[in-house]
C-alpha cells in the first residue's frame, strides 16, 4: 500500500474525524489532536499508530516512484512469456514428424550452420513440435553472459535460426531486454539499486499499510458508498489487504538476488548450511578421455573424440529418472563428467542432476531435489514464483494482477493526499514527534530489530537513517523559529 492517509491541519471538520484517521470511534477525539494524530489512549498500539502511519506515508511518498517503475516493467515481464512464444514461433516450432535424428546429429547440424564459438549446452527437444536448442559461448558479438541458441528441428536437422539467449529459463532476446529493463533499467549495476531499494522497502509499506488497516476497530460501512477521499481511502485499503502478502512475498524473494541484501541472505544461508547443493562434474578415477564427442564438435571447438557422446550421456540420465525438459552441460576439461539437469521452472520439483562419466557413460554423482536443504527449497520455489515460471500462464496472470495492483494503489495514494489538501494543493503530513509517545518497552526492542534490518538490508537501513536525521534536523530548525510542529504530549 504505497501511500498512507495522512492528517493534515487544514482538513475540514468531517476528514478529521473520518475513516482516513484510521481511529477508534468509541475514543473521543477533538479536532486538534485528529489534525495531529496524537494518541488518545494509554495502549501501545495507540502510541505506536501515529508513528506507524507517518512511515507508512513518507515511505510511500518517496519509494512511490520506484514501486511504480518496477511495477510497470514487472506487468511488462509478465506478458513477456506468451508474447515470446508469438514473437519467436518460427524457431521455437516445427512441423511434428515421425522420428527425431539423435542429439549428436542435431548438434553436428547446428556447427555445420555455426562454427563459431564452443559448444556450452544442449537442450533437447522436450516434446513433439518442439526445436532442440544448442547453446553456444564465446560467439563474437554475442554478451560475455549469454551465449547463441542454434535452433534445430529434431525431425530433419534444419537449423531454423539462432538468437541471443540469457539465463537458466531460456531466455531470448524480447523477454531478455524486458528482464534487464526491470531489474537494472539497462543501467547495469548502478540501476540495480532501484530495485533493491523498491523492494526493501515494497514490505514495509505493505505491512504498515495492513497494521494500520486491521488496527481500526470502528466499522467501516461509513466509508462505503461515500464519495471523494473516504471513497478513495476505501479502495486504496481493500485493494491493498488483497494485495499486501503478495507484495510481500515479492519484495522477500526479490531481495535474494539484490546487490547487497542478496548477498547477506547468501551468507546467512551459508552458515546454517541451507546453500543450493550442486552435482560434482568430476569424472570416475581413471575416466579421463581424449576427447568428447559433441556432435563434430568437442568443448574447444575440435573433432570429436572417443568419449561415448551424446547419444549415451542423455541415455544415461533418462535411465536416472531425469525426464524432459533436460540440459546438457559437456565436460569443462579432460577429468571432468558431462552434466545433465532437469530445467523445468514451472514445477521445481524436476530439478534433479546427474554428473556422466564421458569415457564409460556411468552415473557418477547425482543430486535430487527431494534432498535439498529447506531453505534451498523455499529459494527455489520463491524465485520461480516470482518470475513467473512456476505454474506457467496461471503464475504470469497474478504476477500481472499485483502489478497493477500497485499501480492503482499509488494512484490512489497520491490522490489522497491532493484530496487531504481539499484539491488545490497536497496536504501536510502528520506531526513530528509521534515516537516520543511510544513506551518504552516498545520503542527499544523496535529500534534494535530496525538496526538489525537496516544492518541486513542496507537499502532500507540506510535511507531511514538520514531520514530520520533529517527529520530531526528540520524539526529543530522549526523548532527554534517558533514552529513547533511536535505531537503534544497525551
Amino acid at each position: 500500500m504505497p501511500l498512507a492517509s495522512e492528517t493534515s491541519e487544514n482538513s475540514d471538520a468531517s476528514d478529521a474525524s473520518d475513516a482516513s484517521d484510521v481511529a477508534d470511534a468509541s475514543e473521543p477525539r477533538s479536532a486538534e489532536e485528529s489534525r495531529q494524530g496524537r494518541p488518545t489512549a494509554g495502549s501501545a498500539w495507540a502510541s505506536l499508530r501515529p508513528l506507524v502511519l507517518r512511515l507508512h506515508f513518507y515511505a510511500g511518498v518517496f519509494v512511490a516512484p520506484f514501486l511504480l517503475v518496477a511495477a510497470v516493467t514487472g506487468l511488462l515481464y509478465a506478458g513477456s512469456f506468451q508474447a515470446e512464444k508469438i514473437v519467436y514461433a518460427h524457431e521455437l516450432n516445427v512441423p511434428v514428424g515421425t522420428s527425431e535424428l539423435s542429439i549428436a546429429e542435431q548438434v553436428a547440424a547446428a556447427r555445420k550452420a555455426h562454427p563459431e564459438g564452443e559448444v556450452s549446452a544442449v537442450r533437447p527437444s522436450p516434446e513433439a513440435g518442439a526445436t532442440t536448442r544448442v547453446m553456444l559461448s564465446g560467439v563474437a558479438g554475442v554478451d560475455a553472459d549469454h551465449t547463441l541458441a542454434v535452433f534445430v528441428n529434431p525431425y530433419t536437422g534444419e537449423v531454423r535460426g539462432a538468437l541471443e539467449q540469457y539465463g537458466s529459463t531460456g531466455a531470448l532476446p524480447l523477454r531478455t531486454w524486458i528482464d534487464e529493463l526491470h531489474r537494472d533499467l539497462h543501467l547495469g549495476q548502478v540501476g540495480r539499486l532501484y530495485s533493491e531499494f523498491a523492494a526493501s522497502w515494497m514490505w514495509v509499506i505493505a505491512g504498515g499499510g495492513l497494521v494500520l488497516w486491521f488496527g481500526r476497530r470502528r466499522s467501516r460501512r461509513a466509508i462505503r458508498g461515500t464519495n471523494g477521499r473516504r471513497r478513495t481511502l476505501s479502495l486504496h485499503g481493500s485493494v491493498g489487504v488483497w494485495a499486501a502478502l503478495g507484495l510481500i512475498f515479492l519484495s522477500a524473494t526479490g531481495l535474494t538476488w539484490s546487490t547487497y541484501a542478496g548477498a547477506n541472505i547468501t551468507d546467512l544461508r551459508a552458515a546454517l548450511g541451507q546453500t543450493t547443493p550442486t552435482v560434482s562434474a568430476a569424472a570416475a578415477p581413471g575416466g579421463e578421455h581424449a576427447g568428447h564427442d559433441m556432435g563434430g564438435s568437442g568443448p574447444a571447438g575440435g573433432a570429436g573424440g572417443d568419449g561415448v557422446g551424446l547419444n549415451a550421456v542423455l541415455k544415461s540420465a533418462r535411465a536416472a529418472g531425469l525426464s524432459n525438459p533436460v540440459e546438457i552441460v559437456p565436460p569443462a576439461d579432460t577429468s571432468s563428467a558431462y552434466v545433465v539437469q532437469q530445467i523445468q521452472r514451472s514445477w521445481p520439483e524436476k530439478q534433479d542432476a546427474v554428473a556422466v562419466d564421458p569415457a564409460s557413460g556411468d552415473v557418477t554423482d547425482e543430486v535430487r531435489f527431494a534432498d535439498y536443504p529447506v531453505l534451498a527449497k523455499l529459494s527455489r520455489w520463491g524465485i520461480d514464483l516470482h518470475t513467473g515460471n512456476l505454474f506457467g500462464i496461471v503464475n504470469q496472470i497474478a504476477l500481472a494482477a499485483l502489478a497493477l495492483a500497485v499501480v492503482l494503489l499509488i494512484v490512489w495514494g497520491y490522490r489522497m493526499w491532493w484530496q487531504r489538501g481539499r484539491g488545490s494543493a497536497f496536504g501536510r503530513p502528520i506531526a513530528r514527534g509521534a515516537w516520543q509517545h511510544v513506551p518504552p518497552y516498545v520503542v527499544v526492542p523496535l529500534m534494535v530489530a530496525i538496526a538489525l534490518l537496516g544492518y541486513f538490508v542496507p537499502l532500507l537501513g540506510i535511507p531511514l537513517a538520514a531520514f530520520m536525521l533529517g527529520d530531526i534536523v528540520l524539526g529543530e530548525i522549526a523548532y527554534r523559529r517558533g514552529k513547533r510542529t511536535y505531537t503534544p504530549a497525551a
